[in-house]
């Protein structure tokens, strides 16, 4: 008499392989769609959310799955291991974000000028959704970010504004930002490609018109005064003479949308540059902006390298 012995099957195991398969698909395509479809960044993270929930669910009953196989010899030990492997990517991208999110300060941007950062020329503005509202950023939130990047100060450089201004424009070209808005650039195009003017031909003078080589004088002609004093004259002047580029760009693997400005000061015979990235949305950007804002310095100082200055 022949004894065969029916093995019991795991239907958690088989559960969690086919959870974890839609945890997958639903990752990859939310990361396509946001890198290169225009999905907007609140459903972006709505959507990784759930690919993460569902991963965890997947991997709890992966391990029932393989604790049945180990103590029944349930079938479907191939389908758990599946399943952990089909998880690792969503699960992967909630931990880095949890990181983050415990271990850098709450804050949605960053300012080298802590006193007195750069005033945007255009306000972002982005549809928040789901997410909480923003709010104007305190000194607190200023502070710490001081505590969290005190590497993010201020650069002088000891150049000319215009030298200064090109080597800016030429690192913001290569970390793909495009620069919506200048202010105080003379330029026809923000991003430094200036036009050629038309040629116009010279004025006909008529001999007949013309009586005088002087011209008409006028009878009373105005004397220059001196400019009367007032508290923050020189600051108004200051701020008048500033080269200020307002930009836009995404990180490079998640895309997440950032807003840049760059301010550009001459004074005395030194140049300062002052950056300020925020994150388009949310009240947290998880370090995002202070990336940016660190890598795109770096390539600042390296580009201008033998005329920084302490």
């Amino acid at each position: 008499m022949t004894i065969r012995f029916d093995r019991p099957v795991s239907h958690a195991a088989r559960a969690a392989r086919l959870i974890a398969s839609f945890a997958l698909v639903l990752c990859g395509v939310t990361l396509i769609g946001h890198r290169f479809a225009p999905l907007e960044t609140p459903y972006f993270v709505l959507l990784l959310l759930i690919s993460a929930g569902c991963a965890i669910l997947a991997v709890l009953l992966a391990l029932v799955g393989l604790a049945q196989l180990w103590q029944s010899a349930a079938i479907g030990g191939v389908s758990a291991v599946k399943a952990l492997v089909y998880a690792a990517l969503p699960l992967a991208i909630f931990g880095f974000g949890a990181e983050r999110y415990w271990t850098r300060p709450h804050i949605y941007e960053i300012s080298t000028d802590l006193n007195d950062p750069p005033e945007w020329l255009a306000t972002p503005d982005a549809r928040q959704l789901w997410l909480p509202s923003r709010h104007l950023v305190t000194q607190q939130e200023r502070e710490a970010q001081f505590d969290a990047y005190p590497a993010l100060i201020s650069r002088r450089y000891e150049g000319a504004a215009d030298r200064v201004l090109e080597a800016v424009r030429k690192v913001a070209h290569d970390y793909h930002i495009t620069v919506v808005k200048a202010e105080g650039a003379d330029v026809a195009d923000p991003n430094g490609n200036v036009k050629p003017k038309r040629r116009t031909r010279p004025p006909t003078i008529n001999p007949a018109q013309d009586d005088s080589t002087g011209g008409d004088v006028p009878a009373i002609v105005p004397v220059p005064t001196p400019r009367p004093f007032r508290d923050g004259v020189a600051e108004l002047i200051r701020q008048n003479t500033d080269v200020i580029l307002q930009g836009e760009t995404r990180t490079r693997i998640f895309g997440l949308p950032c807003d840049i400005l760059i301010r550009i000061r001459e004074e005395a015979e030194t140049t300062l540059v002052d950056i300020r990235v925020a994150s388009r949305y949310g009240q947290d950007d998880l370090g995002v902006s202070a990336d940016l804002a660190d890598g795109y310095l770096k390539a600042l100082d390296a580009e201008l390298l033998g005329i920084a200055g302490s």
